[in-house]
């Protein structure tokens, strides 16, 4: 007997997931894509157990459908005193031009799922029918654990020996990050060489070697895009760009106002791990540090979010971490049952 597909097990009537995107993403937003048949997301590696936990009752409070909540699984971070306070440094000019100072001191502001027993029991108590990995994979107690409440586990590749890794560690799908995606990579080693293969690549490479589902992520704005990755083998497409004018999200005007522009950029300045991002200043003063210097994530993070704080305290919104895919220029402000209902009609046109 074949296998159930992901869609069929999730009852899903489109084939079609709305990304986590840690501080984009709302409950809001993830029911109202779940409410129209697709399935909505939460990214919850910034938001602490407490956060995570009020999130998820949040959105179970608005949809009975299946949601996907996602976690963080970076390795600490590598300390160096001497790189970061050249880091800090480096940034305290633009500090000065908004009337500021740089931090003393960088902090590791994320905790991992790694090492964080406060985040697991908020899942196993509330049981979200969808957890997804990015940066890595959970401990296989951890994925032990989760998989006793029945929630399907998925994780993010971003080439072959990754997805050989979910695999092997016996998540139920894999979901395929190619190039053009928007926000972090989800590399597992952001120190090791990037395949930087395009959604359709790794999609195509995912599924001519290994049995998982595989859902395709990066660059996917309308459903013509869908019904394409479907045509690659994946058995769902990710959206997270797409979403992000939604009147559910939490972008700002600032934000949403870039989009129109579309120009992006993969830059580790802003977080100290790689991560597409619309043009912006900060990342025009990126492209001028060097590659390796800035703090490790999520310490360099830390800096970043003062930065951007300073700036907007003087009236100066290009500093923030305005992450998206290749495809921004093509989104589309529409309410997110709206947004998915075209995307769905867009899929199956002919």
């Amino acid at each position: 007997m074949a296998a159930m597909r992901l869609t069929e097990r999730l009852s899903l009537t489109h084939p079609l997931f709305q990304a986590p995107m840690a501080g984009v993403a709302t409950p809001a937003l993830a029911a109202a894509v779940s409410n129209a048949g697709a399935l909505g997301g939460l990214g919850l590696g910034a938001a602490g157990a407490e956060g995570a936990a009020r999130m998820i009752r949040d959105t179970q409070a608005l949809t009975a459908r299946p949601f996907n909540v996602n976690l963080f699984c970076h390795a600490p971070a590598r300390r160096d005193p001497a790189l970061e306070a050249a880091w800090i440094a480096r940034s305290a000019p633009l500090f000065a031009e908004f009337g500021a100072r740089p931090p003393e001191a960088l902090a590791e502001i994320y905790r991992s799922f790694l090492d964080d027993p406060a985040m697991l029991a908020v899942l196993l108590d509330l049981r979200p029918a969808v957890i997804s990995f990015h940066f890595g994979l959970p401990r296989p107690d951890q994925l032990a654990a989760l998989r006793q409440t029945g929630a399907v586990l998925l994780a993010c590749a971003t080439d072959l020996p990754e997805a050989r890794a979910i695999a092997a560690a016996g998540l139920d799908g894999i979901i395929a990050q190619g190039w053009q995606a928007g926000g972090h990579r989800g590399i597992f080693d952001p120190d090791a060489p990037d395949s930087r293969l395009t959604t359709e690549d790794l999609t195509r490479r995912i599924r001519a070697e290994l049995p998982l589902p595989v859902v395709a992520a990066g660059g996917l704005m309308d459903g013509r895009d869908i019904a394409r990755a479907l045509s690659w083998g994946a058995e769902a497409a990710q959206l997270g760009t797409a979403f992000i004018a939604c009147p559910e999200s939490a972008a700002d005007a600032d934000y949403r106002a870039r989009m129109a522009g579309g120009r992006t950029v993969m830059t580790r300045a802003i977080s100290g791990r790689p991560a597409r991002c619309l043009e912006n200043r900060f990342t025009l003063w990126a492209g001028d540090q060097p590659q390796d210097a800035p703090a490790p994530y999520p310490c360099a993070y830390d800096l970043g979010k003062a930065l951007n704080a300073a700036a907007r305290a003087a009236g100066e919104t290009g500093f923030g971490a305005h992450w998206a895919g290749t495809g921004a220029a093509r989104a589309r402000a529409l309410p997110a049952a709206r947004l998915v209902a075209e995307l769905a009609r867009e899929a199956a046109a002919p």
